[in-house]
């Protein structure tokens, strides 16, 4: 079972920004700020996970972070803001991660960017198959 990273880099009421690696993939993350892994307002704790194939009804086949505390159907998909909707900031998550090419702005707001594309390629490249992830970082 291949090893998968993601760093934790920063975090603000615009989404944690990380990078996810593994041994010959790289690529950036945005999750939501961390709020005591409080459903659908928070990123998920730190810590290691089991991640597995899982039929979402809006995404399809896509990867499913297991047994995580308190949380259901915490996935790695593709959108642009993970931003604190108390603050007024768009989100495209409830606990997610989001992966892109690249960080930038949309709309005035901290987004990851190429993500649809950057997704199809990780999972091209992990063959669609069982990894740990690795969260290190707030």
């Amino acid at each position: 079972m291949k090893n998968v990273f993601l760093i934790r880099t920063s975090t603000s009421d615009q989404g944690t920004k990380g990078t996810l690696v593994t041994d010959g993939f790289q690529c950036f993350t945005l999750e939501l700020p961390w709020h005591n892994n409080t459903r659908n307002i928070s990123c998920i704790p730190s810590g290691e996970y089991i991640v597995k194939i899982r039929k979402s009804p809006k995404y399809g086949k896509i990867y499913w972070v297991t047994n995580v505390e308190n949380r259901s159907w915490v996935l790695v998909h593709s959108g642009n803001f993970a931003g604190d909707t108390s603050k007024g900031f768009k989100t495209h998550v409830a606990g997610c991660i989001l992966v892109g090419q690249k960080f930038g702005f949309l709309s005035n707001q901290l987004a990851v960017l190429n993500s649809r594309v950057t997704l199809k390629r990780f999972m091209n490249f992990m063959k669609y198959e069982t990894f740990k992830l690795n969260i290190i970082g707030n």
